[in-house]
């Protein structure tokens, strides 16, 4: 398999995966910033940061709460990671659960898996009762939901939203 030609839409060079880096890591850093530590002029730095959103490299930038900080202000809540099996497994009835599943602002993450579960889902709640009403709504009231397991958080061990780059 050969890479992508420099002139591909699709291509990444030695700086477009420092700059994407960067930006995983503090995406706080302004464009001069960023440019001074790439070694480029700041017009060549927000151009390739402009391309790589327009070319959806860069789906967005968030900022990332202290889950610490907020529990303590808020309320721990519940955190939960739940298995869901489904009865039927066609196209269509995957889709329509994984379409009403991310519809859910409970809903942190969605996964689709294999083998074992059809989906994987991670859900934050206020509580108990909270996490009850969600369950309701999404899995029991769903008459094609087969099977669901959950595991509810004592400790987050670690958290990362870092995916690994090939060092240039």
């Amino acid at each position: 398999m050969t890479s992508p030609s420099p002139i591909s839409a699709d291509y990444l060079d030695a700086t477009d995966l420092k700059l994407l880096a960067l930006l995983q890591a503090d995406a706080s850093l302004n464009n001069v910033a960023l440019a001074e530590k790439l070694h480029i002029s700041a017009p060549t730095c927000l151009r390739r940061t402009k391309r790589l959103q327009q070319e959806g490299w860069i789906e967005k930038q968030v900022a990332i709460l202290s889950a610490n900080k907020l529990g303590q202000y808020l309320g721990h809540g519940l955190s939960a990671l739940i298995e869901v099996s489904l009865d039927k497994q066609g196209e269509e009835w995957l889709q329509a659960f994984e379409t009403r599943a991310v519809q859910e602002p409970a809903v942190q993450q969605c996964w689709r898996v294999s083998p074992g579960p059809d989906f994987v889902l991670v859900v934050q709640t206020a509580d108990m009762p909270a996490y009850l009403a969600l369950t309701q709504k999404l899995l029991t009231q769903d008459a094609n939901v087969r099977n669901v397991k959950a595991f509810f958080s004592l400790k987050r061990a670690k958290f990362g939203t870092e995916l690994s780059l090939p060092s240039a």
